[in-house]
């Protein structure tokens, strides 16, 4: 049984004889200024459900705020920290990922993305600075916001949709259930020690949602996993940002697109900040295949509701197939 209240590097999960570690170029880059990203984004969603993109829009002044703030949180005193927690799900984690058992070399600040109710009452951690606090976040989230939805429209023109908001208007929806996550991955220089073991940061799991739109520091450890089960890293870079394909985007295509599985590993000797917004639809929101997509194809999903996606994702390991529960059975 593992004891978290005295966490030692034993207690994690490692991967061993992690074959590909080193840095993949071949990751799929979109420049979101060309004319012909809607077809880029629809290729790249087809062959990795990962991508990376620049000229986002976002401008760097929020991305660095709110980093500086994470940063500042995160430096605190465990003790201090820990008033913004347990997560249950939102708030302050630290190494326990979800109630199921899962644990990874990380913490963690997982919030809401409505404005209205980001007064959590754990954001008084912040003390005279949770003002400032919460307008860096809320500046980054909608700017954030903004590029994930001219991601999906842009999507949306690639597949030749109408209309083009079919997937951003659930981002827009004011009852849109987004989430946004801020993960500080330590330095782990007990790792030197290992030699060829790499110690889990967090482990390896598809989003559930719609799309993720990721932003870290120049601090390396994101993995994906391509479709023959070989893992790449991914070479950060911290004025880019990149997406993945969640869950409901899979079954919204009828899995023509495939969510990415990916991990993130510890890092010997650097920090890792991480900031993930989480684009999800309203919790009564049902999901299934487009029929626009289908073409005489049968789907591929039985029909479900955010919430019913969400319960289930809830009760299961973080590594788990969540979707399987939701595979219609074709006959042969």
């Amino acid at each position: 049984m593992l004891v978290l209240s005295k966490p030692t590097i034993e207690q994690y999960s490692d991967i061993r004889n992690c074959i590909p570690s080193t840095l993949c170029s071949g990751i799929p880059l979109i420049d979101l200024s060309k004319p012909d990203s809607g077809h880029l984004i629809v290729k790249a969603c087809e062959e990795f459900g990962f991508f990376k993109v620049i000229n986002h829009g976002v401008p760097m002044e929020f991305i660095t705020n709110l980093e500086a703030k994470a940063v500042r949180f995160f430096s605190l005193p465990l003790s201090e920290k820990e008033k913004a927690g347990p997560a249950a799900p939102l708030g302050y984690g630290n190494k326990s990922i979800g109630l199921n058992g899962d644990i990874g070399w990380v913490e963690y600040l997982l919030l809401t993305t409505n404005p209205d109710a980001s007064s959590q009452s754990f954001l008084s951690v912040f003390g005279e600075n949770q003002e400032k606090f919460r307008s860096a976040l809320n500046d980054y989230v909608s700017a954030v916001r903004k590029m994930g939805c001219e991601i999906l429209e842009q999507m949306a023109d690639g597949l030749k949709l109408q209309p083009r908001n079919v997937f951003s208007k659930l981002l827009m929806d004011k009852q849109s259930d987004s989430v946004f996550r801020l993960n500080h991955y330590p330095p782990c220089p007990e790792l030197q020690a290992l030699n060829d073991t790499n110690m889990i940061g967090f482990g390896e799991h598809t989003d559930p949602q719609i799309i993720s739109l990721l932003r870290s520091n120049n601090t390396s450890g994101l993995q994906i996993s391509l479709r023959d089960g070989s893992w790449i890293s991914v070479p950060p870079d911290q004025n880019s940002f990149f997406i993945n394909v969640g869950d409901s985007l899979q079954v919204m295509t009828n899995g023509r697109f495939q969510s990415v599985r990916h991990r993130v590993l510890a890092n010997s000797m650097k920090s890792r900040v991480s900031m993930i917004y989480f684009g999800g639809p309203p919790l009564s929101e049902k999901i299934a295949p487009l029929p626009s997509l289908m073409k005489g194809e049968r789907s591929l999903y039985k029909e479900f509701t955010w919430f019913e996606y969400k319960k289930t994702a809830f009760n299961l390991r973080l590594a788990d197939n969540r979707l399987v529960n939701f595979e219609r059975i074709i006959a042969s």
